[in-house]
């Protein structure tokens, strides 16, 4: 009767606190603080379903649902994290495109001006890319591509910043890596006719005259009309340096052509 009654009353602070309920209950209080507003404690809420009741069907709506009361909660790491878990525990769920799409929204809320690390950015954009890339007719894939244009100038954007900044240090080799990786990374981008002109400034400084003259005829094939393409027409005209009509230059038509592309009035 001693060692039964010490035994009773070894109990833990933690098996006091522990409240198993049936997972009806915890489902419903859950996703009544969604409907309330509280997101941050659903979040809870959905993994207390999944903690207490692992092997039910409950518990795999709970994962998803906890990563978007978690989104809405501001709560990205955890969103995250619950996205992941789905993904990785219910690889054929019919849900599992909305599942990365949750992730990359968490990373696109988190992007940052071009001046700043772009980490979310990239994040961001790999999400979006896989989406597309495994479910590509899935709704949300619609929208990711959407965003995944503006993730594209963001980090296009990001490249220039550094890439100007290593002209000014008279770092030419270190400009053309990141001007070269906004024409053939992010070719799509508004960025592109800058990238290139910057690209005719930088190779004529290391003296490598026929990529710059490769870059002009790029700008007049693609992008006539900029006030880039008038520039770098000016510059390699000022050194005399402007390519024939019958160049042999290999033109790289890939680099930033954009789906209607006039065609160069390059003499």
């Amino acid at each position: 009767m001693i060692v039964g009654g010490l035994l009773s009353g070894c109990k833990t602070d933690k098996d006091e606190k522990y409240d198993e309920k049936p997972v009806e209950e915890l489902y419903k209080k859950a996703t009544d603080n969604v409907k309330d507003g509280n997101f941050k404690k659903a979040g809870g809420d959905f993994e207390e379903v999944i903690r207490q009741h692992p092997y039910s069907a409950y518990a795999t709506r709970a994962q998803l649902m906890a990563a978007y009361a978690y989104y809405r909660a501001q709560k990205y790491e955890d969103a995250i994290v619950s996205a992941d878990a789905f993904v990785q525990l219910h690889p054929a769920n019919k849900d599992v495109p909305y599942a990365y799409y949750l992730k990359g929204l968490c990373f696109y809320n988190q992007i940052s001006s071009v001046e700043r690390d772009q980490k979310m950015t990239e994040h961001a954009f790999d999400t979006f890319q896989e989406l597309i890339k495994r479910f590509p007719l899935s709704p949300y894939s619609k929208d990711a591509k959407l965003k995944l244009d503006l993730t594209s100038e963001f980090l296009a954007g990001g490249c220039m910043e550094v890439g100007r900044f290593y002209q000014k240090e008279f770092l030419p080799i270190s400009a053309v890596n990141r001007f070269m990786c906004v024409v053939t990374k992010y070719e799509t981008t508004s960025q592109v006719p800058e990238a290139l002109y910057r690209l005719i400034e930088a190779y004529l400084e290391l003296g490598i005259e026929k990529e710059a003259q490769a870059c002009l005829l790029v700008l007049g094939h693609n992008f006539p009309g900029t006030v880039w393409y008038k520039d770098g027409y000016e510059l390699l005209s000022s050194k005399n340096l402007l390519p024939s009509s019958k160049s042999k230059i290999k033109l790289k038509k890939t680099w930033g052509q954009p789906a209607n592309a006039a065609k160069s009035n390059y003499p």
